[in-house]
């Protein structure tokens, strides 16, 4: 097997992966609610926690997209537009990844740093 159809098969199968992690953590998120529903949570705190439960489940769907589009369009087809439309792509994903971080924890990724280091130094 030639370099190049392992690194289209290996973009597939993590592409493949990005969408069983979406698919798995969004029926996950689900029975997690249906679950906290059973045990009398508040309706308010069961929605807000399938909310963050959804979202961690898309953030960690798009990094394996991110991984097969950079292989498929790296490995396999590096012109100058498709590397533009990987670009595209992954500044795309990036802004979603950051809004879906600030939906599910209420601050940007970079704040959780700071804040854990002035909480340990109290």
């Amino acid at each position: 097997m030639k370099i190049d159809q392992f690194a289209v098969h290996a973009g597939q199968i993590v592409e493949l992966v990005g969408v069983f992690v979406l698919i798995a953590g969004a029926a996950f998120a689900c029975a997690a609610f249906v679950v906290r529903m059973a045990r009398r949570v508040t309706f308010e705190d069961a929605y807000q926690k399938l909310r963050a439960d959804l979202g961690r489940a898309i953030l960690l769907g798009l990094e394996f997209l991110v991984i097969a589009d950079i292989i498929g369009t790296v490995a396999v087809e590096p012109t100058l537009q498709n590397l533009g439309v990987l670009a595209v792509i992954v500044a795309i994903r990036t802004l979603l990844s950051f809004a879906l971080e600030v939906e599910v924890s209420g601050r940007w990724p970079w704040q959780r740093n700071r804040e854990e280091a002035n909480g340990k130094g109290t």
